[in-house]
């Protein structure tokens, strides 16, 4: 893929994200920026090609675009918008199927299977075994409460106490890079 074709796509991307509610505190532009620097991060490290690389950037930038249009079921909104943005750049359909099945392997509770889709589902978490967590995840309580995905303080609580303990980094280097402080902050919340 050309680069003038990555950076269309980007500033479509980016252009979109924009436009995201300010009701999502959490997932934001500056989220979509967070996992396209990780996803850059944990592919240098897991020795991912520069080709595999860009698709990888594409997906995502467009991971949670979808939220554009909903909340429950976003991950196959974003595959709609990328299929749609793409009109009249030359993709081969196996890009385009790779890019999808990264998108949708952001979705909870993550499946991932090939190091592409590893690679996103470690960068879309990343920030659960970082020092920014209780930031972080303060502006997806606040989300959350806003979408009434939990009712009070005591069900978020919970919630993200269960989700710390089930969750696991799928990579070597995300595991090696970020386990020991995730184990902190699961602590902390105990």
């Amino acid at each position: 893929m050309p680069a003038t074709s990555f950076r269309k796509l980007k500033k479509l991307a980016l252009s979109r994200l924009a436009l995201l509610s300010p009701h999502l505190t959490y997932h934001s532009l500056e989220h979509t920026t967070d996992v396209l620097t990780q996803c850059v991060k944990i592919a240098a490290l897991e020795h991912l090609d520069n080709g595999d690389l860009a698709l990888l950037k594409i997906a995502a930038m467009y991971h949670d675009t979808g939220f554009l249009f909903a909340y429950m079921g976003h991950e196959e909104k974003s595959c709609g918008i990328f299929l749609e943005d793409i009109n009249g750049i030359a993709f081969k359909s196996r890009e385009i199927k790779i890019i999808l099945g990264i998108i949708m392997a952001t979705k909870v509770p993550q499946k991932p299977k090939t190091l592409m889709q590893k690679i996103i589902c470690d960068a879309d978490l990343d920030y659960l075994g970082r020092r920014d967590f209780p930031a972080i995840t303060g502006r997806l309580k606040t989300e959350f409460l806003h979408f009434s995905i939990v009712k009070d303080e005591q069900e978020w609580k919970k919630v993200q106490l269960e989700f710390l303990k089930k969750h696991r980094y799928h990579t070597a280097s995300s595991r090696k890079r970020r386990e020991a402080v995730k184990q902190i902050n699961l602590s902390r919340l105990d």
